[in-house]
């Protein structure tokens, strides 16, 4: 009797869970690995960020989403390298795991295309951890501010950068723009809030460079009405502990939020396939590696084509690139042709802040209030539980009827500076 065919997935986000619950019922082992123990709804996580949710709030362990699926188990680890000869994956404790079908799933990490210190002045986006510590920056700079003992150290902690106009950073921009001017302008004595600064940087000639033009300049527009200053066409050159050097000048700032690039998680690179400029693994039109047909790349990692076009590194796309190739591997068991990845583009949309948004839907290109009403009804309703969507839908209320915030915690001690301590 042969053996059951094991799937090893790796990674525990949109496309890795989809992959796994797309081969539920299935005559194969599923073994999904990630090295956080949750499934993260990371649409949502500039909400924790800027303290409008709580990180239970868009996370749910992996092993309670998969409980109901007796082929599936889940590791809690870190795969550190692949090795599509042996067919086997290698953890970082130097365990290894053998495989038959491999799903990389792996994501994408921030780029500072080359300027590794810089990621210490300035955090990306990507994990609870990293939106709890621009949080924590966010909310100590109001605090700084306050306690500050000159002009030039007020202005410097009242003054946000978000570099790269892309939706990260639209949605971060807006949201800290709307605690500076809204949610925080009269919880001080000595500062006033809504002179704080919320300043948008973006290389390119516009932000949100994958959207319509016109909705690039509605986006800009909605932006500055709510007080951010957008500046395109402005490169970022130097970032340290004090502010940021772009081609337009020094910023003087405390806080500042990547969103600029990502590249491809390195456990790409050891498959030997073929990768792109930002380390996303070349795959063929069925997601799977050259001449190795049992393994498949999604998501964020896979430098994917449909329609001869590349797939975007968003959540559908993961999805569906998860979706797919369950459906591969259903097909090989079944001894059935293999189906070639089609993207099915069922949207894009883009929060800028209160009643503000662009989107487009099925050619329809939305914005203002009502591309805002179907950002939020899209994203509640592909929450991954009811609970969820509950919380979600109760605190986006309240914050919308009362102009607060509920997460406006620093979980950390106040730590002192010498500029600090006022006179």
């Amino acid at each position: 009797m042969a053996a059951v065919p094991h799937v090893v997935i790796v990674g525990g986000g949109f496309g890795g869970v989809e992959a796994a619950k797309g081969l539920a019922g299935a005559d194969v082992r599923v073994t999904l690995i990630d090295r956080r123990n949750h499934f993260l709804f990371q649409p949502l996580l500039y909400q924790v960020a800027t303290a409008g949710l709580s990180p239970g709030d868009i996370a749910a362990p992996i092993r309670s989403i998969l409980r109901r699926q007796d082929n599936a188990t889940v590791l809690l680890g870190e795969v550190v390298s692949v090795d599509p000869e042996r067919s086997v994956v290698s953890m970082d404790d130097h365990s290894e795991l053998s495989y038959d079908y491999l799903i990389l799933a792996a994501g994408t990490r921030h780029s500072y295309f080359g300027n590794h210190g810089w990621e210490e002045h300035a955090p990306g986006l990507k994990s609870v951890e990293d939106a709890l510590e621009i949080r924590r920056r966010v909310l100590m700079a109001f605090e700084r501010a306050e306690r500050a003992s000159s002009e030039a150290t007020h202005d410097a902690e009242l003054s946000f950068v978000v570099v790269g106009g892309g939706p990260t950073g639209v949605e971060m921009a807006g949201a800290i723009a709307e605690i500076a001017f809204k949610v925080m302008r009269r919880d001080f004595r000595r500062i006033n809030p809504e002179h704080a600064r919320v300043i948008l940087l973006e290389g390119a000639d516009r932000i949100l460079q994958s959207y319509p033009t016109s909705l690039s300049r509605k986006a800009e527009r909605q932006l500055r009405k709510l007080g951010v200053e957008v500046r395109t066409e402005t490169l970022v050159e130097g970032v340290d502990a004090a502010g940021v050097d772009t081609s337009g000048g020094r910023i003087e700032t405390r806080t500042i939020v990547w969103g600029a690039g990502n590249e491809g998680a390195p456990v790409g690179a050891t498959l030997g396939a073929e990768t792109d400029r930002a380390g996303r693994v070349v795959v063929e039109s069925d997601l799977s590696i050259s001449g190795h047909p049992g393994v498949f790349v999604i998501g964020d990692l896979a430098a994917a084509r449909s329609g001869g076009k590349p797939v975007p590194g968003v959540a559908q796309g993961a999805l569906q690139g998860g979706a797919h190739a369950a459906d591969c591997v259903r097909a090989d068991l079944a001894g059935r042709p293999r189906r070639a990845f089609r993207y099915r583009n069922k949207g894009e949309l883009a929060t800028i802040g209160r009643s503000s948004a662009v989107g487009v839907i099925k050619g329809v290109r939305l914005s203002g209030w009502i591309a805002w009403m179907a950002w939020w009804l899209v994203h509640i309703f592909f929450l991954i539980s009811f609970r969820s969507r509950a919380i979600v839908l109760f605190s986006w209320s309240w914050s919308y009827l009362t102009f607060q915030r509920g997460a406006r915690l620093i979980t950390t001690a106040w730590r002192s500076a010498p500029s600090d301590s006022p006179h």
